[in-house]
Order: C-alpha cells, then sequence, then structure tokens
C-alpha cells in the first residue's frame, strides 16, 4: 500500500505541475497580446521602436506570472483531478483504502511551495517593472543623481544637499535641520561634508558638526568624523523627485510609501490594498487548489468541456470578486486587509465547505 500511495503522489505531482507549468506560462501571453492590442499605437507614437516594445514586455512578464498564478492554480487542479474523477481512478483509490483527502494531499503541498514561488515572485515583478515603463516611455526614465534638493523626511526634518547619486548611495554638502514644534526643544543643525548610505544600518554623516540652539538662548555644538543617523530612514531611492507607481513597489517600500502618505494627509487606500495584495494573491495559490480539488469531483460526467467550464466560471468569479473589493479598498470605502483578502476568505470557506462534503 505504501508503494502505491507514493506512485499515486509522484502522479499527482507531475501531473500537476506540468499543467501549471504550461498555464502560468501561456496565460501571459493573453494579458500581453490584450496590451498590445489597446497600447502598441501609443508606445509607437512616442517613437518608441517596436523591438524596445517588445523587450519591455520580457522585463513584465514576472508580473504577468505572479497575476496568473492563482488561475493556473486552478486550471492545473480541475485538469489533473476531473479525468481522475470522470476514468474512475478516483473512486479505485478510495477502494484500496486512500481516502479523497489523502489523494490530494499532494497537490496542497504543492499549493503551499508555490505560494512561496508566488512571494518571491512579488519582490522581483516591481524592479521588473520600473524598466519595463521607461521601455515604453510610461515613465520618464529614473536619474541616477538629484543636484541642490529638499527634503522633509518622515521624522519632520528638512533635509537638503547639493547631490545625491544613487550608484554608490552617497550624499554631499548634506544638511539637515529639525524645528521642534513645542517651543520647548533645541532646533538641531546637522552639517556633513558628505553621507553614505549602508545596508542594515542606515545613513552615516562624515565630517561635519551637530549645532544645538536651546529656547533660553543656550547653544552646544559637537564636531564629529562619523556619526550614524537614527533620525533618518529614507533610503537613497526614497529620495529621488519621482514617485514610482505602486507597482513598481515592493512590499516594503509599499509600507513606507503609505505611511509618508498617511502623515502627510493623503488617501492611503489604493497603497494599502496593493501592498496587501502582494500576500494575497499568491496564498490565494493554495486557497483555490483547496477549492478546485473537491469541485472536480463534482461530476462524473463530461470531458475537457466540463473542466474548462467549472474552470471559466470560477476564475471569472474570482475576478470580479478581486476587483470588486480592491476597488473598495482603493477608495477607501473597505479596510485595505479586508478589500485585498475577501476573495481568498470567501473561496476558502467554499473550498473547506467542499472538502467536508466530498466522499472520502
Amino acid at each position: 500500500m505504501r508503494l502505491r500511495i507514493r506512485i499515486m503522489d509522484r502522479f499527482l505531482i507531475a501531473t500537476f505541475l506540468k499543467l501549471f507549468t504550461i498555464f502560468v506560462l501561456g496565460a501571459p501571453l493573453l494579458f500581453i497580446l490584450g496590451d498590445i492590442t489597446e497600447n502598441l499605437d501609443r508606445y509607437l507614437d512616442r517613437g518608441v521602436p517596436f523591438g524596445q516594445v517588445l523587450i519591455s514586455y520580457a522585463y513584465q512578464y514576472p508580473q504577468f506570472v505572479f497575476w496568473a498564478f492563482p488561475i493556473a492554480a486552478l486550471l492545473a487542479t480541475v485538469f489533473t483531478i476531473h479525468p481522475m474523477t470522470v476514468h474512475r481512478e478516483v473512486m479505485a483509490a478510495k477502494a484500496g483504502g486512500i481516502s479523497f483527502h489523502r489523494l490530494v494531499a499532494p497537490l496542497i503541498v504543492m499549493g503551499f511551495l508555490l505560494t512561496g514561488v508566488g512571494l518571491a515572485l512579488a519582490e522581483v515583478a516591481p524592479r521588473a517593472n520600473q524598466v519595463a515603463a521607461e521601455m515604453r516611455g510610461d515613465r520618464e526614465r529614473q536619474q541616477a543623481w538629484r543636484n541642490n534638493f529638499v527634503y522633509i523626511t518622515d521624522s519632520g526634518e528638512s533635509l537638503s544637499a547639493r547631490r545625491l547619486t544613487l550608484a554608490d548611495s552617497r550624499m554631499v554638502g548634506v544638511v539637515l535641520q529639525d524645528i521642534p514644534m513645542n517651543g520647548e526643544e533645541p532646533t538641531r543643525h546637522v552639517r556633513a561634508d558628505e553621507a553614505e548610505f549602508q545596508e542594515g544600518r542606515g545613513w552615516v554623516l562624515m565630517n561635519g558638526s551637530i549645532r544645538e540652539l536651546y529656547p533660553d538662548g543656550r547653544e552646544s555644538m559637537v564636531r564629529f568624523d562619523h556619526v550614524f543617523l537614527r533620525s533618518l530612514v529614507e533610503r537613497p531611492e526614497d529620495l529621488m523627485d519621482r514617485p514610482r507607481d505602486e507597482d513598481e513597489m515592493t512590499y516594503a517600500q509599499l509600507q513606507r510609501f503609505g505611511e509618508r502618505l498617511e502623515r502627510s494627509g493623503g488617501d492611503v487606500g489604493r497603497t494599502y490594498t496593493k501592498k496587501e495584495q502582494r500576500l494575497a494573491i499568491p496564498v490565494a495559490t493554495l486557497i483555490i487548489v483547496l477549492f478546485g480539488a473537491p469541485l472536480a469531483t463534482s461530476s462524473r460526467r463530461g470531458g475537457t468541456a466540463f473542466g474548462i467550464g467549472i474552470s471559466l466560471v470560477t476564475t471569472i468569479l474570482y475576478l470580479m470578486l478581486f476587483r470588486f473589493s480592491g476597488a473598495l479598498g482603493y477608495a477607501g470605502t473597505l479596510d485595505p486587509r479586508l478589500a485585498a483578502w475577501v476573495p481568498n476568505l470567501l473561496f476558502l470557506g467554499a473550498g473547506l465547505v467542499l472538502l467536508k462534503r466530498v466522499r472520502t
């Protein structure tokens, strides 16, 4: 019996992964075809060469793959389990003492693993999206430097610098001024010849001074060779003059951007909903497997057409829920966390009910 189970596990995993790979790599081609049909004239009118447009879609491919994960998981699950139901292989497994829950356990394990892959892809896609947008002219190509700028930091301090370069993460001619609102704390004025951003530590200021002016007229000044400035939490790319689109930000960048918007009184519904969707979409891969496996046993009749039908209806329903709840989150009508996770919660509930009702 153990040998049979191991053989069945390998068969299910191989079939599922083969179908998932076909669907997850093929579905983005439909996204690309739709976008080209709608926007190609606009790209060419900007003077973007057709070859460059195609290359830009290659960069955007990870984003399309990320979106396709739940759909591919549904199709792969249905077309793995439904043929086994039609050909009575599920019934034979039950007769051999293998419950349906044990039968689909390898698919659930694959759902967990693919969720991890989706989470990793969610961190890769935004960087590729930025390159794709710049190649098509949707965004101005981000400069590698910024000169003579003033920036209000997250902590409320005024930062100015003569030059910032992204290549080496350095600033030159740095001035940081903190004017307390209550009038009781000292006014702090920091000058430094240079500042360098160190990953994991933050900004280190070099060759400068810290001057503090107290409300009673007292003054103090300390010179330094190196000092670590904890109040300046912005990364070099955060200090550039052009904010990026949400699809070009990682999860952590969306969190920081949302906090910055919130402090300035801006609308954070879209930003936080997008952030939560970075987690919700990969997790939907597992939830869709839990939902699709018992759904595929709902009828012993029909072949490929039945599988396509239930997959199509489920996909449309999920996408409608995803877009509707997302729109509510963008508008601030619904809490962003709830807006991003409502489709998953509904499908998880339906999947658990179907799993409980399926004959084991």
